[in-house]
């Protein structure tokens, strides 16, 4: 008997003249962990949307356990076991877990609710993904590891045996990345199979049994994840070219410095944090989750005041207190969270590509669409953004375009320094090292950046300097010679930044 639940066959799809899947063909084995890649516009979320009930095929056949289905809807594919975990979370923030688990379909005692059941009943499955979460939990408080957790337990609940899930690490640090795999494992182990979708590549060959990579809608390759299947023949069949980060790092002037700050805290989010940025510098920050980069960085661009102590903008003090006010003094922010603070889900592409600048492109209280349409033409362009047109909503474009489409936004007002939070969170490896060369450029133009990550080899890749947070405070300021992978986690768990303490850890 075959062990292949799911098997794609011939999948077609267009929308309107543009082709994005041809003839796709995929069989996903029971409790087996499967790797769907390929670039950003590749069509991987097409087809997972074809296969979760979300789109129609135009051609092919999808067949389940041997039986061909055709799902109208997301409810019929549910009903046939499958689950889909979308790259942007879809839980409520200000319920308790265990009413998100139960939403919309909640347990009842007559016409009232049976909350004790349904926490009873949350508890079960939360177990059953191997976590102890207390069901009363405000989701708000989670971190998005357990967020992860939360929307695995609610798709078991509906009896899931196919789970999709779509960048699920994105924006997850190495402690939480660990704790999801070990979950994933057990959820194989149960003989659940599951897609995973992801830019890592290098966690496609720690996790993953089999793989599919696609390339501008064509299947290229597929097949076990075994010793042949490496970070660098992935990357070469994703992109159809050799990609190499050798050279990528350029010396260049370095000029006096631009951005300080003095004893700067904000209460139980940051304290006494003293660094500073010189023109043309790349600077790194990076730590673990709760580290208090994200809300150190929030304060200097305007968008977490009050707080404590000093900043100096070419030596000049100043009061953070407006986003505006920052962009004013040349100060641009790509933020973390795409979702909420990156785009405007109701706006062209095109509109939201230029927000920054609408002052400028706007007379008489009418915009000058001709100039707003060669702004976006340039950078979509510059960023090799696939864009099939920039006046659909930005939300027809993929994750990692419209993460490029924010670094249009913040490039657009020409600033002199750009704060960069998680800069590639959800962009392919082609991508990435596009929008790596176009941060040398700019700092070979002599614009400073400030790159927040919480990936290691980004910052080591990138910068000239690097942060290391801990508990709110700067560990340890490491020139780019001094600084590994080793040195930087040590730092960043709460170690002591003793000469001996840095032997110890490289």
């Amino acid at each position: 008997m075959s062990d292949i639940v799911v098997s794609i066959k011939g999948i077609d799809k267009s929308f309107e003249t543009n082709k994005v899947l041809h003839g796709i063909n995929m069989d996903l084995h029971k409790a087996s962990i499967h790797a769907l890649l390929g670039e950003n516009g590749a069509g991987k979320s097409t087809l997972m949307n074809i296969l979760g009930g979300v789109l129609p095929s135009d051609a092919g056949t999808i067949e389940i356990d041997g039986r061909v289905v055709n799902f109208a809807d997301t409810g019929a594919a549910k009903s046939h076991g499958i689950g889909f975990i979308h790259q942007e979370l879809t839980l409520i923030n200000d319920l308790r877990v265990y009413e998100n688990l139960f939403l919309g379909e909640e347990i009842r005692r007559g016409i009232f609710l049976d909350k004790k059941a349904m926490r009873e009943k949350s508890r079960e499955y939360l177990a059953r993904v191997g976590i102890d979460l207390d069901p009363m939990t405000f989701v708000r408080d989670l971190s998005t590891s357990y967020k992860q957790v939360v929307e695995i337990a609610r798709i078991l609940m509906r009896d899931a045996k196919i789970i999709i899930m779509d960048e699920p690490t994105a924006s997850l640090t190495d402690v939480e990345i660990s704790n999801v795999f070990t979950i994933m494992r057990h959820l194989r182990d149960q003989g659940v199979s599951l897609v995973f979708i992801s830019h890592k590549l290098g966690e496609v060959v720690e996790i993953c049994d089999r793989y599919t990579i696609l390339r501008n809608g064509h299947m290229v390759a597929s097949g076990e994840v075994d010793e042949t299947v490496t970070e660098h023949f992935i990357s070469s069949h994703m992109v159809g070219r050799e990609l190499s980060y050798d050279g990528l790092y350029q010396t260049r002037e370095i000029g006096d410095i631009v951005l300080e700050t003095k004893k700067l805290e904000r209460e139980k989010e940051y304290k006494d944090v003293n660094f500073y940025m010189k023109k043309g510098e790349i600077v790194g920050f990076t730590g673990l989750l709760g580290d208090g980069r994200n809300e150190l960085f929030e304060s200097v661009v305007g968008a977490n005041y009050p707080y404590q102590g000093t900043i100096l903008l070419n030596g000049k003090q100043i009061k953070m207190k407006m986003r505006s006010q920052a962009q004013k003094l040349g100060i641009s922010y790509v933020p973390r969270d795409r979702k909420e603070n990156g785009v405007i889900k109701d706006l062209s592409i095109s509109s939201n590509m230029s927000l920054s600048i609408i002052d400028t492109l706007s007379s008489w209280l009418f915009i000058n669409r001709k100039k707003e349409a060669n702004f976006t033409e340039r950078y979509i362009k510059e960023l090799h953004m696939q864009v099939h047109n920039p006046k659909n909503l930005i939300t027809s474009l993929s994750g990692g375009n419209q993460q490029k489409a924010v670094l249009a936004k913040a490039l657009g007002s020409d600033p002199d320094i750009i704060v960069m939070d998680n800069p590639t969170q959800g962009v392919d490896v082609g991508a990435k090292l596009e929008i790596y060369n176009l941060i040398m450029q700019l700092a070979q133009e002599g614009k400073s950046f400030a790159i927040l990550s919480n990936e290691a080899p980004e910052v080591l890749m990138l910068c000239d300097r690097i942060y290391v947070m801990y508990d709110g405070e700067i560990r340890a300021e490491l020139d780019r010679c001094e600084a590994t992978e080793q040195r930087i986690m040590f730092l960043a768990t709460g170690g002591i930044n003793h000469k001996e303490d840095n032997a110890a850890a490289s």
